[in-house]
């Protein structure tokens, strides 16, 4: 089945759903592994850095802290994970990884914390579906 799985996660209840769905994809063989990829675009960076005091260690804590309901879901499941943190637009970030990386999958929520974003530029999991170099699930 699917042994290297990116699960696009952002800490939203979608991306929470989203992890469910790349655990059970995972339980289908035991050498697979999800990678976790949180992707911190620019105006969030800015956001971050100002409310955080430029404290960069406080930072990745923070953004690491945002991904842990979707990290325990995945242990509760016993899948093997990993998490990776990249910067850049979330969409061709995660397509660039996924194909530098020989993905299999990339499991995505429909929808993410950025509603403002989402209407302007068009959503993530549409973006990351066109653009995708394997298969794309997007959760509802």
């Amino acid at each position: 089945m699917y042994k290297h799985i990116l699960l696009a996660a952002d800490g939203s209840k979608h991306a929470e759903t989203a992890a469910k769905h790349a655990a059970y994809l995972a339980k289908g063989d035991s050498n697979a592994k999800v990678t976790v990829v949180y992707v911190v675009d620019a105006v969030s960076s800015k956001h971050d850095v100002i409310s955080s005091g430029g404290n960069g260690a406080y930072l990745e804590a923070v953004r690491h802290e945002r991904i842990r309901p979707i990290e325990q879901i995945l242990e509760e499941e016993g899948v093997t994970f990993e998490y990776k943190l990249l910067k850049g637009e979330p969409g061709p970030t995660i397509n660039r990884f996924a194909k530098e990386e020989e993905m299999d999958v990339i499991v995505i929520g429909s929808r993410g914390l950025n509603a403002i974003q989402e209407m302007v530029l068009g959503s993530v999991s549409h973006k990351v579906s066109h653009g995708a170099p394997c298969p794309v699930m997007i959760v509802k």
